[in-house]
């Protein structure tokens, strides 16, 4: 038992689907020490690691103007099965800095060679998404965190369902498309699915293509140049059933909003199942102030509108962090000192409790231990 543990230590923490595999990595480490095998195997290939989760990005295929596919052969580690629908964490080094962010698999489960996609929209303010639709070489060696998430398709399906999806919000339902058609399920699917253009739809040639090819898929494509934005109220004219729907909505803050009104008001909010991409922010903003990361020796002078999960990774400190909205509490850390303000609710916080870094900002001056 003594020798088990002495030759575990060097790996402990580390995860493996082979627990006996550890065992084999402590003995080798012991022969390496101070160096673990990682230090070694990394140099023949850098997806033999134990220590995070990587991926070598295999093709960037452009999809529109503005989005490209991007797939990635994952290492060793990275879970063979997720949900369509969840999302995955991306880390990129750029410059010498890592930089992260948290997009929708658009592939419907890691196949046999450990590959799997995510579609990224590149936004003029977004560096990390220009960067991965206009910049990413094939070859490129990045981070991973395993896919989480609660927007995803239930067992078993419902038979009547709504999708409700605009510009970029199509990437995760797309998956869910895609595996009702792996698996040979046929529920009642209406999808509505808006774009400014013809031209900026993403997947339209698959879309149109199950839309002809099966009964039970009835795709409504809305331009919002020629017809306007997405109204809720419009639902009773555009799907008579709504109501007695499982829906499913992913895409801009304002049609979001309308969405859980509607469904609100209606007494159905427990049918309706949002993805949001980016934080639902109100006007209560922080005051902004002074930031100071202590155990990274590091600060920085913030406005009221940045988070501090975005101030910490721009100071290049390995902060956690999932959905980046408030959702799926990964990022909560302990408040050290000061205070700080929630930018959805504009609620303070201060010293002692537990905070949010992705949806938190300074107000006056503020401590974390990271």
């Amino acid at each position: 038992m003594n020798l088990l543990k002495w030759s575990k230590r060097p790996t402990r923490g580390v995860s493996a689907k082979q627990p006996e595999i550890n065992i084999l990595r402590g003995l080798v480490a012991r022969a390496t020490t101070p160096l673990l095998p990682d230090d070694y195997l990394h140099l023949i290939n850098p997806l033999w690691s134990a220590r995070e989760l990587r991926g070598r990005v295999v093709d960037v295929v452009s999809e529109t103007s503005d989005t490209a596919t991007v797939t990635i052969r994952t290492g060793w580690g990275f879970p063979d099965s997720y949900k369509p629908g969840q999302y995955v964490g991306i880390g990129i080094q750029i410059d010498g800095r890592w930089h992260w962010r948290s997009y929708s698999l658009t592939s419907i489960g890691a196949s046999e060679d450990k590959v799997i996609s995510i579609t990224v929209k590149a936004n003029p303010d977004g560096f990390l998404s220009t960067h991965l639709v206009d910049g990413l070489e094939p070859g490129t060696i990045i981070r991973l965190q395993s896919p989480r998430g609660d927007f995803h398709l239930p067992e078993p399906v419902p038979e009547r369902i709504l999708f409700v999806t605009a510009g970029s919000g199509i990437t995760p339902v797309i998956a869910m498309l895609r595996q009702l058609r792996s698996h040979g399920q046929t529920p009642d699917v209406v999808h509505i699915h808006s774009a400014p253009t013809r031209g900026d739809v993403i997947f339209l040639d698959e879309m149109e293509s199950l839309a002809g090819a099966v009964d039970h898929y009835q795709l409504s494509l809305q331009f919002t140049h020629e017809v306007g934005r997405f109204d809720a109220a419009r639902l009773d004219e555009w799907v008579p059933d709504w109501r007695e729907r499982e829906c499913w909505a992913c895409g801009p803050i304002a049609m979001l909003d309308d969405m859980e009104a509607h469904y609100e008001n209606g007494g159905l909010r427990d049918r309706l199942h949002i993805e949001r991409f980016t934080i639902a922010r109100t006007d209560h903003g922080g005051e902004g102030g002074t930031v100071t990361f202590s155990t990274s020796g590091k600060s920085a002078e913030l406005d009221g509108a940045t988070t501090l999960l975005e101030a910490g990774e721009d100071l290049g400190i390995q902060m956690p962090f999932g959905c980046r909205m408030g959702i799926c509490q990964t990022c909560v850390v302990p408040l050290a000192g000061g205070f700080v303000r929630d930018l959805r609710t504009g609620e303070e916080r201060r010293e002692g409790e537990r905070i949010q870094t992705c949806i938190s900002s300074v107000s006056g001056e503020c401590t974390l231990d990271l």
